[in-house]
């Protein structure tokens, strides 16, 4: 059922650069306002203490304290080039820091004084930064500032592909080898107890990836992303409600992925797929038949649908063992929030616009096959 006609994922595009599509920052621990503008008022306080010290105790003093008044700074955009590494919750006095023992500032007080006096210290982002020698501090500033300094290759993962699309993808854009995406001792990633493996666990979304990441970071992260999803839906406390575990309902949410349509659809392919189990009929479910050959394809014969494995739905009653691919939000929402409909049947009748129709009649079902033939060229 299902017509056979899913969206494919869309191609990769550009893993970085102004091309990219805009991801979501990371996460960054702001020094509170008024907490800086207390610190901005002591330095001052203390700097023109050690000043009226300094005039009072004459010149030699003032050239041991000269670097706690005005700090060393180098004059210009510096050269060469120079790769630092910002760790998560760094403070300015910090990154000021490695910046000044990587020779890119002359100094972290000078440093420390432009991100003060430009009140950006909580915009500063952790990462890798290809910076240079001998900056002025404010031009340092400037680059860390800049998406363009960051190294980084962000790779965005669609939903509805497969664990072997997801890989093929990462080794592409993300500068790892299917060896190593394969390798992962799927023990260190943090899937969920329910989790028989990858599949429907390696969230869809842009993930950033830094130099260094291993193939064990990155399916981590797209792990601990799904993890939150399936807390944002409340998945493990809302399957006993349907008579699911939380591994059928995560597979039923891949079903649905799978079949496409238009987000609207989703929750209406869910009731299709409840109300067939309600009556003890095969789902029928043409990405499931597609997915036991691995192929893609928007023309399911009927020799298809003889396949002989137990994700055929054709021929076995009920949900297939596992996951069929790795569902969004929206999937698995719908899998858990089913619309209201008597709906046995549903055919995505145009591919091309997306329009799916759905239907408690076996002969409307028929005829809506028959107008995704034709749509598709075939007899």
């Amino acid at each position: 059922m299902g017509g056979g006609a899913r969206r494919s994922p869309p191609e990769a595009g550009a893993p970085d650069g102004p091309g990219a599509e805009p991801v979501p920052e990371a996460e960054v621990i702001p020094l509170p306002a008024a907490h800086r503008r207390r610190a901005v008022r002591k330095v001052g306080l203390l700097a023109a203490g050690l000043l009226a010290g300094a005039l009072a105790l004459g010149a030699g003093a003032i050239v041991v304290l000269k670097p706690y008044l005005s700090p060393d700074d180098f004059d210009g955009p510096g050269s060469g080039t120079v790769t630092v590494r910002i760790a998560p919750g760094s403070s300015a006095e910090t990154i000021g820091s490695v910046l000044a023992d990587a020779g890119v500032v002359a100094s972290v007080g000078s440093f420390v004084n432009v991100a003060e006096d430009r009140a950006v210290s909580d915009r500063l982002r952790p990462g890798h930064y290809r910076l240079r020698k001998g900056m002025a501090a404010g031009a340092a500033l400037d680059l860390l500032l800049s998406p363009a300094a960051r190294i980084v290759r962000r790779v965005t993962v669609p939903e509805g592909m497969r664990v072997t699309e997801v890989f093929d993808r990462l080794a592409k854009q993300a500068g790892l080898t299917l060896q190593a995406l394969k390798s992962v001792d799927q023990a260190l990633v943090g899937l969920p107890a329910y989790a028989k493996g990858l599949e429907g666990f390696l969230f869809p979304a842009t993930y950033e990836i830094e130099p260094g990441d291993t193939a064990v970071d990155v399916l981590a992260a797209m792990a601990e992303r799904f993890a939150a999803a399936a807390r944002q839906v409340g998945l493990e406390e809302q399957a006993p409600r349907l008579n699911l575990t939380p591994l059928q309902v995560v597979t039923l949410a891949s079903m649905i992925q799978a079949e496409g349509g238009t987000d609207e659809d989703y929750p209406k392919i869910s009731r299709v797929i409840y109300n067939r189990l309600a009556k003890d009929m095969p789902l029928e479910i043409d990405s499931t038949v597609l997915y036991a050959q691995n192929r893609r394809t928007l023309r399911v014969t009927e020799r298809d649908t003889k396949v002989n494995s137990p994700y055929n739905t054709y021929r076995h009653k009920g949900l297939p063992p596992g996951p069929i691919a790795n569902p969004g939000e929206k999937a698995l929402m719908a899998a858990l929030n089913p619309a209201e409909g008597d709906w046995q049947w549903f055919v995505t009748t145009d591919p091309r616009h997306r329009i799916t129709k759905f239907t408690s009649k076996e002969s409307e079902f028929v005829r809506y096959r028959e107008e995704l033939n034709k749509n598709l060229g075939a007899s």
